[in-house]
């Protein structure tokens, strides 16, 4: 059986954002390493040396304060989101709640409601992007720190990566089959990660992207 590949354009790595004026150079953070078992060597009655041990307790200290640092960062990001969310709501008069969570390293802000938040989403999602993308600016502005937070509205994020998985899956089979390249129609780095991610759950196929924003696309090809 071959094995699937999938090459992802630099753009489309990059799920939270739809803007080109983000920085794509910046560095995320690499996840806290796994800490070692140390074991202290035996003796003869005698007291191990506490040097050792001492050091292992200090990085497991320190390891476990950039974790809860890292973490209330999010939580505080969320916070600022949801404050100017709630403003946001109150300007419109929309009836909505407000959800944060932090799913990994990203803080997750939900609007939950019906009815007139729908139009917080607008057409695939357009009004949704720019309202994410102001929204980041109102956390880094509190926070300082540049923000990656995802937002949803009404689910139709949640609904969308369903949606596109399913898509992704099923074009890279019919591709798998029938020897032949397909162009999905455009999406967005968001929606375009989602396929990536789907294609490569399927042996004898590959992905890329093409084009330019606006109009880039998913193109799923047999593996080479």
């Amino acid at each position: 059986m071959s094995e699937n590949t999938t090459t992802i354009a630099d753009d489309d790595l990059d799920v939270e954002t739809n803007s080109a004026a983000v920085d794509q150079s910046e560095t995320e953070l690499n996840g806290d390493q796994g800490e070692g078992e140390f074991n202290a060597p035996e003796s003869d009655g005698g007291e191990s040396d506490g040097g050792e041990s001492d050091g292992t307790e200090a990085s497991g200290t320190s390891t476990t304060s950039r974790r809860v640092d890292k973490h209330a960062l999010l939580v505080a990001e969320g916070d600022a989101a949801g404050d100017y969310l709630e403003r946001l709501l109150d300007i419109l008069d929309f009836d909505g709640d407000i959800d944060l969570d932090v799913e990994g390293e990203r803080a997750v802000v939900s609007i939950i409601g019906d009815g007139d938040v729908d139009k917080l989403v607008g057409e695939r999602g357009e009004v949704l992007d720019a309202l994410q993308e102001l929204t980041r600016l109102a956390a880094t502005a509190e926070t300082g720190q540049r923000s990656r937070l995802m937002l949803d509205v009404a689910g139709y994020r949640a609904r969308r990566r369903t949606e596109l998985t399913e898509l992704g899956v099923t074009t890279a089979e019919q591709v798998a089959d029938s020897g032949e390249a397909f162009k999905l129609p455009a999406m967005n780095p968001f929606e375009r990660k989602i396929v990536h991610d789907a294609v490569a759950t399927v042996d004898g196929v590959e992905s890329s992207s093409e084009g330019e924003e606006p109009r880039r696309r998913v193109v799923i090809s047999p593996a080479a």
